[in-house]
């Protein structure tokens, strides 16, 4: 009897212990299925995206003349000029409006493909036109096709023509947008935090905005573009479209995570530092201006930089207020249509050309890029600068 009494205990601890390791093993499981997931994605976006880095390149004589000028096809022989971008002739006017010693000249130059062309070289399309398949191999033959990096995937805005389609404006209207976030969320969100947690007394008031911030932090993303349409359009008049009117609306969805990051950074200064400070002499404002607020400033700053990215990385507010338009060129103010990267990736997405394929995917790559360093610079910021009390 006494015997199986105590082999009792034994036999739960050992089902305890299996129990244990299940709840590990399937712990492992989900880290190693949600790891398996991101590698998948960003293998996939690498290998769809990797082509758009480079561009093909053919090596032609340009003839500029009254003729080429006007009638830009004639500018290149006929049986190549299929193979060249249109982009390309639409500058021809242009180089010779900014360099006039062009004129009545032939120049020799390195010139970008067309869309075709180049899908055609890395593999994406199996076919072509026979005459420009064989003006091509003539290309090749003699060394006048080659392969360079594509800078206008980082310095050209936007185009209906493939092979000229870039990142810029895109890149420039999101630098206006956060420019604003930053300016209208920084201030009254860390302000409004100073005021909840070192100021505002405990009644059923601050509770309120208390709850309300924290559900505001949870609501879905495009109710904020339909109170930004009301409010900052529909009433205050700004330019839709415009950089203002983006960052005035991100700038609603990124406050409530200010606040929050703000309030327990606050929160992690010990209340001997208020006390201490108070105790010499110092107001209640001293203190937290002297004291509190340079302790908890990596905090701040950590929060504030994560609430940045996650409104960089926005696109459905930004679809409502009409920030998917065509913008081919950067804007130049803060009340000029603009669009932003996802919304550029968004629009690149739909497009029915094969080569805005790997573009779509190049530009998923430098968004992402851009959300990990300012992430990364979070974490350091905050490991480099942070007190542990």
């Amino acid at each position: 009897m006494n015997q199986r009494i105590s082999l009792q205990p034994s036999r739960r601890l050992k089902k305890r212990y299996r129990a244990e390791k299940r709840f590990k093993a399937y712990c492992l499981g989900a880290l190693l299925l949600a790891l398996t997931f991101l590698v998948v994605f960003f293998a996939d976006m690498i290998h769809q995206g990797h082509s758009a880095f480079a561009q093909t390149q053919l090596k032609v004589d340009v003839t500029y003349n009254a003729d080429t000028v006007k009638f830009t096809m004639e500018s290149v022989d006929e049986d190549v000029a299929p193979l060249v971008s249109r982009a390309f002739f639409r500058q021809i006017p242009r180089r010779v409006k900014n360099d006039p010693a062009l004129m009545d000249t032939t120049e020799t130059i390195w010139v970008v493909a067309n869309s075709d062309i180049d899908q055609y070289r890395k593999g994406h399309i199996d076919s072509l036109d026979p005459d420009d398949l064989a003006t091509l191999e003539r290309l090749e033959a003699d060394g006048d096709v080659a392969m360079g990096f594509n800078k206008g995937l980082f310095f050209s805005g936007d185009s209906k023509i493939p092979s000229n389609a870039g990142l810029w404006s895109a890149f420039v209207g999101s630098i206006y947008v956060m420019l604003v976030v930053l300016a209208v969320s920084f201030p009254i969100g860390v302000a409004t935090a100073i005021y909840l947690e070192e100021f505002a007394p405990d009644n059923r008031f601050t509770q309120a905005i208390e709850i309300n911030i924290n559900n505001l932090a949870a609501v879905p993303s495009i109710l904020f573009g339909l109170l930004g349409l009301a409010i900052f359009i529909n009433f205050f008049g700004v330019p839709r479209s415009s950089a203002l009117a983006g960052g005035l609306t991100l700038s609603l969805m990124t406050l409530p995570v200010i606040i929050i990051s703000t309030r327990a950074a606050l929160r992690a200064v010990p209340q001997n530092i208020r006390q201490g400070a108070q105790a010499v002499g110092a107001s209640r404002w001293q203190s937290v201006r002297d004291h509190v607020l340079p302790l908890s400033l990596p905090g701040i700053l950590t929060g504030t930089i994560i609430g940045i990215a996650q409104a960089m990385g926005e696109t459905a507010p930004l679809l409502l207020i009409g920030m998917i338009a065509y913008i081919p060129d950067a804007p130049t103010s803060m009340t000029q249509a603009a669009t932003v990267l996802p919304a550029q990736i968004f629009t690149w997405a739909g497009m029915p050309e094969r080569a805005y394929v790997s573009l779509t995917a190049a530009g998923i790559l430098v968004l992402l890029t851009l959300l990990i360093l300012l992430n990364a610079s979070a974490v350091l910021l905050r490991n480099r600068f942070e007190r542990r009390w």
